[in-house]
């Protein structure tokens, strides 16, 4: 079985484009709790995930991943609430930040763990844009309180994986994890 370590429906669209068939199961763990350099924290928490369900399951493989934003050498994480969201995408208007998506991938004798990096570059955003976006897309459930797939001018451009950015870097897997299965 190969299982998808994962609650987010995006991951899950993603797989979709690599795997037709597999089983979700969401590790119970608590992704705070590690402090490390944003540059190692993504593949980190990817592997916690991973291990975590793997732990359970040895003779499935397990894919997890964890997607983060770094903005200024800051992480923004996923909004707590509405107005954390809003002052996100203020931070965020006009700039460039760096998406970072860790993926641990543990099966067939074999674990990888890799980090893709995406550049994004931001539009000015106008009060009345960013009010909108947050009352109509609910962005909570993601990092840096966007979605680069909702459909609002929020993004002038980027540089590497849509897909990364979305939450799975499928180009990447599926180089170093299904063409070597």
């Amino acid at each position: 079985m190969f299982i998808l370590a994962s609650a987010s429906p995006r991951r899950k669209e993603l797989l979709h484009k690599l795997l037709p068939e597999f089983s979700i199961i969401v590790p119970d763990i608590d992704e705070r709790i590690l402090h490390l350099d944003p540059k190692d924290l993504a593949s980190e928490e990817s592997k916690h995930k991973a291990y975590a369900i793997y732990s359970k399951y040895p003779r499935d493989e397990v894919l997890s991943c964890d997607t983060i934003v770094v903005l200024d050498g800051e992480v923004l994480g996923k909004p707590k609430d509405e107005e954390e969201a809003k002052a996100m995408l203020r931070l965020e208007s006009g700039k460039k930040q760096i998406v970072l998506s860790g993926y641990t991938y543990i099966g067939e004798g074999r674990e990888i763990t890799r980090t893709v990096a995406t550049e994004v570059y931001f539009n000015e955003l106008s009060e009345e844009l960013i009010e909108d976006y947050v009352a109509k897309k609910k962005p909570l459930d993601k990092a840096g309180a966007y979605g680069i797939q909702d459909g609002y001018p929020l993004i002038k451009r980027i540089e590497g994986s849509y897909d990364n950015v979305m939450g799975l870097p499928t180009e990447d897997i599926a180089a170093h994890v299904f063409r070597t299965r």
